[in-house]
């Protein structure tokens, strides 16, 4: 009887969008990187490659929090996180009769169970994900998001950006969305992020502005390179013109440095601070609860009379006002992002006596509020990454 119960309860909870299975073949990224060793060197390196729970500290103990709050089981929510972070999941959905099966100790090797745990995830956003991509639906509902907005490929068609290229290994076919519109495929999970209450604290695409392409900033410049090393032409190797899959993002200290522009101006009471952003998508975006500091240090000489810091970043709350993380937030505080293209003001009073003052602005990943909320421990997430400074001397 138990076991009866566990199947009927267990197999109609599952549902949800359609899988496409990856065979062995084709799953893992040490079978790519026979071919493609360049490319799957600079993706190990990467935050897609770290997109699975088990690898990022931040996202495990977010699932946690949710799971917690939410009184719901840490599978399901898995499953529903997985939508975007690990998209080639087995089971894309869990339902009352799962959490029922859950909650009974009924669900231990069941399929939801089994695929949350399964090794072919485990490598979180890798060369299946992105180039196995086949339709993306941007006529679907905005709540539709990463497994939910695609159509996959057969198993063993790849896509790429190359109308020419081939391979002994599998069949290959070019998409528009890998040259002329890129954006398209990143904005597949890089766009509408909501709470579970259903309040969307960001949305990239919809903050987005000009023609720039995502991986002009993200993949860097072209270079003559080899995708692939394999002597498919005439006995030889073609080179092409290829992008750095390292997918440089928020967490890399390089890509914020010069991000902004600051400009400063003082009257004999106030000092005016003008931050620009010259970016296609506001500043800071992304993921809830990241941040940008701005440091103001006043000054007599080469002594610091007072030093201030300001934080630009929001602040969430779910029921009963306590603090939350923005996946369970019922209501956020202001916006305090830079627009894409646009620039925020900032007017603080001058201190009396100073004669100068210097301004450092930096970007960290998680606010105080989250990073104490979660017990992120990882050093990376209380990191300030270096943007710009400036000094100005101060009229006597």
């Amino acid at each position: 009887m138990k076991i009866f119960l566990l199947i009927t309860l267990v197999l109609s909870s599952l549902f949800g969008a359609k899988v496409v299975k990856v065979s062995e073949k084709y799953e893992s990224s040490l079978k790519c990187k026979v071919c493609h060793k360049r490319i799957v060197d600079e993706w190990s390196h990467s935050w897609h490659a770290k997109s699975h729970f088990a690898k990022d500290e931040y996202f495990r103990k977010s699932l946690e929090y949710v799971s917690r709050k939410t009184h719901r089981s840490l599978n399901a929510v898995k499953v529903e996180c997985a939508t975007c972070h690990n998209p080639r999941i087995s089971v894309t959905k869990t339902g009352e009769d799962y959490e029922i099966a859950s909650v009974m100790g009924l669900a231990k090797g069941s399929k939801v169970e089994k695929a949350v745990n399964d090794k072919a995830i485990s490598e979180g956003i890798n060369c299946v994900v992105c180039h196995n991509v086949d339709k993306i639906h941007d006529e679907y509902d905005k709540t539709k998001r990463g497994i939910n907005r695609v159509e996959w490929t057969k198993n063993g068609l790849m896509t790429g950006p190359f109308k020419d290229a081939k391979s002994p290994y599998h069949k290959v076919q070019s998409h528009e969305f890998m040259t002329t519109n890129p954006n398209k495929l990143c904005f597949v999970c890089h766009a509408n992020d909501r709470s579970v209450n259903g309040l969307v604290f960001t949305d990239m695409q919809s903050e987005y502005k000009g023609k720039k392409k995502c991986v002009d900033c993200h993949m860097g410049k072209k270079r003559k390179d080899y995708a692939s090393t394999y002597k498919m032409y005439n006995g030889k190797a073609r080179q092409r013109m290829v992008r750095n899959h390292g997918f440089k993002g928020a967490h890399f200290a390089s890509i914020w440095r010069n991000a902004l522009v600051l400009n400063l101006q003082a009257t004999k009471r106030t000092l005016t601070v003008e931050l620009y952003n010259p970016q296609p998508h506001n500043l800071p975006s992304g993921y809830g609860s990241r941040e940008i500091l701005v440091e103001v240090s006043y000054k007599k000489g080469t002594r610091v009379l007072k030093k201030e810091t300001l934080s630009l970043t929001r602040t969430y709350k779910r029921k009963r006002n306590k603090i939350s993380t923005a996946h369970l937030a019922r209501k956020q505080s202001a916006d305090m992002s830079i627009p894409a293209h646009g620039k925020k003001i900032l007017r603080l009073p001058l201190i009396k006596g100073a004669d100068g003052v210097e301004v450092k602005v930096y970007y960290r990943l998680v606010n105080d509020e989250v990073r104490t909320l979660l017990d992120l421990k990882d050093g990376i997430w209380s990191k300030k990454m270096f943007i710009v400074s400036k000094s100005l001397k101060l009229q006597k």
